[in-house]
């Protein structure tokens, strides 16, 4: 068995394709498909199913997937640990992010990244917070973007503390209060965003014992915002989403303050290229005075 097979079986079923891993590998389909029936022979068994839906895995597969990308991160790491004694910078970084840290923090701190450690590679894979928690776990990303708690097996470096807020469209009656009462939020129809991008909110109604009046609910964040300038209900957001928000939405203060806590996670023994992206984001956000966990 070689690592260029385990990297081609990986790459297949991260891109759900064998055209699109070619691609990705510079290799031609047949040499994928080469690849794949040599480690499916020297297994025993068969990884994956090809059909007109596309490819998945088979049990087996999905057992031996673990294995492999454990090899995969130790290769990687091995590399890079023996290229930081020979005085070189070398790696990939993979990141998983939502969409508020790709906007707000992720174009600076990339743009310092890469003047510092300019043979780092940086990757990065957009999700809502229980794909990137998996993602980490299962060893498809190094590191990722979290609100906190996170489960027991990740490491985490708190960062900050993002203020929940309400919307609400000019149009609407309660516009002018400064503090939206948890009783008024009850009342009104409510612009949810959907399970997997909703743990604070729904924390919130837990922890206050709010039962919402749920009229839609929407993962983009400027859908939200579009529907709450035609006045269509009102909504709870972190405020690093509201950076840009258009004239006629106004922003409320809850009855009692509530945060989203943002940090980045990783498994235990990151790879050096890893540490090196966790301490440029803490220094980049020390340095903007956006830490304030």
């Amino acid at each position: 068995m070689t690592i260029s097979r385990f990297e081609v079986f990986n790459t297949v079923v991260e891109l759900g394709s064998l055209t699109k891993a070619g691609e990705m590998l510079n290799l031609t389909q047949s040499g994928i498909s080469h690849a794949i029936n040599s480690l499916e022979n020297e297994l025993g068994f068969t990884l994956l199913n090809r059909g007109r839906s596309g490819i998945y895995l088979t049990n087996n597969g999905e057992r031996m997937l673990a294995y492999i990308r454990d090899i995969l991160i130790l290769n990687d790491r091995m590399k890079q640990e023996a290229a930081a004694i020979n005085g070189l910078e070398v790696g990939v970084v993979r990141i998983g992010t939502f969409a508020s840290v790709s906007a707000q923090w992720l174009p600076h701190i990339i743009k310092q990244f890469e003047n510092e450690h300019p043979g780092i590679d940086v990757k990065l894979f957009e999700g809502d917070y229980s794909t990137i928690e998996q993602s980490i776990l299962n060893g498809v990303i190094d590191c990722g973007f979290l609100t906190l708690p996170v489960p027991k097996p990740l490491e985490v470096l708190p960062l900050k503390k993002d203020k929940m807020l309400c919307i609400i469209s000019d149009q609407h009656p309660l516009h002018k209060l400064d503090r939206i009462s948890f009783k008024q939020i009850e009342a009104e129809p409510l612009i949810m965003p959907k399970e997997g991008w909703d743990n604070e909110v729904s924390q919130i109604f837990r922890e206050n014992k709010i039962k919402p009046n749920v009229k839609f609910e929407v993962s983009d964040d400027q859908a939200i915002i579009a529907m709450i300038q035609n006045n269509i209900g009102i909504s709870i957001r972190p405020e690093m989403t509201l950076s840009r928000l258009p004239n006629n939405v106004h922003i409320l203060n809850l009855e009692k303050d509530s945060f989203r806590f943002i940090g980045i996670a990783t498994k235990p023994n990151m790879s050096p290229a890893t540490k090196k992206w966790i301490d440029c984001v803490h220094s980049w956000l020390s340095d903007n005075n956006l830490l304030n966990f």
